[in-house]
């Protein structure tokens, strides 16, 4: 046991002798700090110190010269890059379209144009685009060069209303609801998913408030993940039974929270206030529209709206029924100019809201001689109870979108009739001998 704790003398000698040791368990040496003159004569060897001024030399041989040989070639034409389309949570496959997949997509809002070229195409989504409004907005933005992509869950809308695009490249179609999310890259959203005819939206109220609020916080999600501008179609039920005549984008309403069309009404009221939080707290470029009735081709025919009502009963040759005394007003206007509205405003720096609407004011019993004066002069009348929350008196003041749209309707209640009733006479008679065309 002694033995294991002496040390020989010798080894003490040794290590005073050789202070730094081959050992692993030894400490090593601080290098000393380079000096000046050892520096300079490192660079003066091997010529080190050539090879840096030649390099410093050819460096800026370059950046002298790049912008000047830049001039001389051929002019570069800047494509982005377009970003594609992942498959949405619901499990709907996205489809890039060839034209999409050619770099010459170019992404973000469009300045003003030179005259004589084209304006680039954006990438846009419209909600509940396979309806009546829906469609007639997506012949337009395909019209003028644009990408669509149509989202809608056919509960009210007609993929016969959108089956004429189905052979364009910049066209698409997805079957979804919006009460669920989904992933899209796109540059602009117009949201008009919601059932908008009293018979849809009373049919099933909770799911009329839902599509309203989680529809509408699904899509001021995406537009804040994507940086796209967002458009909320809104209505003129916010004002409910009207106080104040014609209505301006500053009345507040008079709406029953708790009646029957309180789905519809205070649905698109709470749309209107995410659609602003979203704004204010989180950057999101909102646009409001607030639209009045609108009438025209690939209506509904049973929709329980008015003017389709009374031009299906007068085509069945079925009395037209009036509820209440008739005397109730409205505002008709017809749907290109609801949609050149709708454009306007998507295009414009002011967020709103806008009244969108036609202020040539009827009431039912003069909207039913015009019909009657349109389709069938020995059409009669029925009167039947009114229903509930009915407004008395609906017009728009549209002062504010003649000023800052610079927009107005164009076309009257007894040019555009005409129009819808051609589209209407061909679907009754098809659905009268057993087609399938609604």
């Amino acid at each position: 046991m002694k033995q294991l704790h002496k040390q020989p003398s010798g080894n003490y000698r040794r290590d005073d002798e050789n202070p730094i040791t081959t050992s692993s368990y030894s400490t090593k040496t601080l290098k000393q700090p380079r000096t000046i003159p050892r520096s300079i004569n490192y660079l003066m060897k091997e010529q080190r110190l050539l090879f840096i001024l030649v390099g410093i030399l050819i460096a800026s041989t370059f950046f002298i010269l790049q912008p000047s040989l830049s001039r001389l070639g051929p002019p570069e034409s800047h494509h982005v890059i377009p970003r594609e389309f992942p498959v949405s949570v619901s499990g709907h496959q996205q489809i890039l379209n060839p034209s999409w997949s050619s770099g010459n997509h170019q992404l973000g809002k469009v300045g003003r144009v030179p005259a004589g070229i084209r304006r680039p195409g954006l990438r846009i989504v419209v909600t509940g685009g396979a309806g009546f409004v829906g469609s007639h907005l997506v012949d337009k933005l395909l019209a003028r060069g644009d990408y669509v992509i149509v989202i809608d869950n056919f509960f009210t809308g007609r993929k016969e209303n959108v089956m004429h695009h189905f052979g364009n490249p910049r066209f698409e179609l997805i079957r979804h609801d919006v009460v669920e999310p989904i992933l899209l890259e796109v540059d602009q959203i117009y949201h008009l998913a919601c059932p908008a005819s009293p018979v849809h939206y009373k049919y099933n109220p909770v799911k009329t408030i839902k599509t309203n609020v989680m529809g509408t916080l699904n899509m001021l999600g995406l537009a804040k993940r994507i940086g796209a501008r967002f458009l909320l179609t809104s209505t003129s039920e916010v004002y409910g039974d009207p106080l104040e005549h014609p209505q301006k984008e500053t009345y507040w309403g008079n709406v029953n929270p708790i009646g029957v069309r309180s789905c519809y009404d205070e649905g698109k009221r709470t749309a209107e206030t995410l659609a602003m939080d979203y704004h204010r707290g989180a950057g999101v470029e909102v646009r409001i529209a607030r639209i009045f009735n609108t009438y025209g081709p690939r209506m509904c025919i049973d929709d329980g709206r008015v003017v389709s009502n009374f031009v299906a009963q007068a085509l069945r040759k079925e009395p037209l029924t009036v509820y209440g005394d008739g005397k109730q007003t409205r505002s008709f206007q017809y749907v290109s100019d609801l949609v050149d509205g709708l454009v306007a405003l998507m295009e414009n720096e002011h967020i709103g809201p806008f009244n969108l609407g036609n202020p040539g004011e009827f009431t039912m019993l003069e909207l039913a001689e015009v019909v009657k004066d349109t389709i069938d002069s020995s059409a009669t009348i029925e009167f039947k109870p009114n229903t509930a929350d009915d407004p008395h008196k609906r017009k728009p003041d549209i002062s504010k979108a003649k000023e800052l749209l610079n927009w107005e309707p164009k076309i009257s209640l007894r040019e555009g009739l005409p129009l819808m009733v051609t589209d209407f006479r061909k679907r009754v008679l098809n659905d009268e001998e057993g087609g399938t065309l609604k």
